[in-house]
């Protein structure tokens, strides 16, 4: 027989609500500046990625987040492409404080962007003829979390002015 537990939520708990309205993409380029010269060069690439986040508040406790995700390969010291997404969300967030709304937009939100924009990522570098980049997961939590230490850094090194 299983035991039940009844569970008090708090009237903040039981009204909190994550939605996601929309996820779309919001910019996408690729570029390969040395093809088709790049092609016949032997393929031992460099590949470097960078992720960035922004977002907006929108009306009605909707909030847009930003994904950008800029993968550059390199070969012999030229750029072989240049693959950039902009990975777009639209949430809605109720309940929460601003430290749990904070945490939600910059670091759920960007996990739940980041399957749609590796996926567009690699469908630009394929169908750019190139072999397929499948970008690595990222944990977003932690990246939250070291951007966090790193501004509360800043803020105690800033001189202080009365």
């Amino acid at each position: 027989m299983a035991e039940e537990t009844k569970s008090e939520e708090t009237p903040q708990e039981a009204t909190q609500n994550l939605a996601i309205q929309k996820i779309y993409t919001k910019d996408v380029s690729f570029e390969s500046p040395n093809s088709p010269l790049g092609f016949q060069d032997e393929w031992k690439p460099s590949i470097s990625v960078d992720l960035n986040t922004d977002g907006q508040s929108l009306e009605n406790d909707h909030y847009e987040v930003v994904l950008s995700v800029t993968v550059t390969a390199t070969n012999n010291d030229k750029t072989v492409f240049l693959a950039e997404v902009q990975q777009a969300g639209v949430f809605h967030l109720t309940g929460f404080d601003e430290e749990q709304r904070n945490f939600i937009l910059g670091s759920y939100c960007p996990g739940t962007l980041f399957p749609y924009a590796r996926e567009v990522i690699s469908s630009l570098v394929t169908d750019g003829g190139y072999p397929p980049v499948i970008l690595a997961p990222v944990n977003f939590e932690a990246l939250y979390h070291e951007h966090q230490q790193k501004n509360k850094a800043a803020d105690t090194d800033a001189p202080q002015t009365h």
